[in-house]
């Protein structure tokens, strides 16, 4: 299975829904960052589903992802982080309805969607700079952001360039595609050489398989320990496979629908 749920034209629907040997082409794409940037497809885009806890636990794909409906709802195959945060849904569930006070609730709410899945997507831009293809990663938002400016010009991408920017941190982040006005004046000779060969090469899509880290089962659990879970609750202790003793996830407390961008991280 792959760690995408979708890719290319796929990917560009959804986002209006709200290590190998080779060289990965994901590129830090932190505040106050600034490309020149080409787009070879607007198609060139990958959607998945992280996990991570800021400041304790880095973004990481699981080694065999939980089954998806088109909405991105879990319908097999949970992760043990996915059953983790259902836990804690139903837990929170059982509490409103045993009467808990709705801060109370929350506080179990806000745990359990800690270890949900979150919506984000990869994205290939054509750095000018270096002639190279590059990989940003972004929120829905952000992606949506981008897209849109993309789809404006979708005509004329082999003649338009672009600066691709990020100001902003946490909630604050923005994210900014503009075009270049005047090539001419705001490109170097090298850049703009190496624009005339945008068309050479399509992106490889087996390049986004290079962009993520991916956990296997034992590794997720140690990171829900490190996250502060207490793995008994799901019959586990480290070395110890999920497989046979960890409760069914149950249908209680869907997850609550709210944007990464709502979050640092």
């Amino acid at each position: 299975m792959s760690m995408f749920t979708k890719v290319g034209a796929e990917a560009v629907a959804a986002g209006t829904d709200n290590g190998g040997a080779k060289e990965s082409p994901m590129t830090s794409f932190k505040s106050g960052s600034l490309f020149k940037v080409g787009v070879k497809s607007i198609n060139n885009v990958a959607e998945y589903y992280g996990y991570s806890i800021f400041n304790k636990v880095n973004t990481f794909v699981p080694k065999t992802p939980a089954a998806r409906n088109a909405k991105g709802y879990i319908t097999g195959g949970h992760t043990v982080w996915d059953k983790a945060s259902e836990l804690l849904y139903a837990e929170a569930n059982a509490a409103k309805e045993a009467g808990a006070s709705e801060d109370a609730v929350k506080v179990i709410t806000d745990e359990a969607y800690l270890y949900k899945g979150k919506k984000r997507y990869l994205r290939a831009f054509y750095d000018l700079t270096t002639g190279k293809d590059i990989v940003v990663d972004l929120s829905p938002k952000q992606e949506q952001t981008l897209k849109s400016v993309i789809e404006d010009n979708v005509d004329d991408l082999d003649v338009i360039t672009f600066k691709l920017a990020k100001k902003g941190a946490g909630t604050a982040a923005v994210v900014s595609l503009n075009a270049i006005v005047k090539m001419d004046r705001d490109l170097t000779d090298e850049e703009r050489a190496n624009f005339a060969k945008i068309g050479d090469e399509p992106f490889d899509f087996a390049d986004f398989e290079t962009c993520l880290y991916v956990a296997d089962e034992e590794e997720q659990t140690k990171n829900l320990v490190i996250a502060g879970f207490d793995i008994g609750r799901l019959g586990l202790s480290i070395g110890a496979s999920s497989a046979n003793n960890a409760p069914a996830p149950s249908d209680n407390g869907a997850p609550i629908d709210i944007s990464d961008d709502d979050l640092p991280f």
